[in-house]
């Protein structure tokens, strides 16, 4: 699923950091935000009725620096509807992209 990371996000619910692999890294841009469902129709899954969104996976796409000086990195993170914690799916530096395991 990728490495687990902590975000801190603004009153109005935008991403200000996130936090993976022992450092703090601050948004420098604007995120982009998005949901995928994922194929809940092939999962042995139940649950009780009114319980809410069970299928809409939650992703941001953050343009994060690790200092002042440093190059920008795109960080894409997600969460799935029955965890509480954010996973980090893919790093990618300019010019190369890697998938976290």
């Amino acid at each position: 699923m990728g490495s687990p990371a902590q975000l801190r996000f603004t009153a109005a619910g935008a991403p200000l950091a996130v936090r993976f692999d022992g450092q703090v890294w601050p948004v420098a841009a604007e995120p982009v935000h998005w949901f995928t469902r994922w194929d809940w129709w092939n999962q042995k899954v139940s649950a009780a009725v009114g319980v809410g969104d069970l299928v809409s996976v939650e992703h941001w796409r953050l343009q994060v620096r690790g200092g002042s000086s440093s190059a920008l990195r795109t960080v894409h993170v997600r969460r799935n509807p029955q965890e509480t914690e954010w996973h980090v799916v893919a790093i990618s530096d300019v010019g190369e992209e890697r998938e976290c395991a």
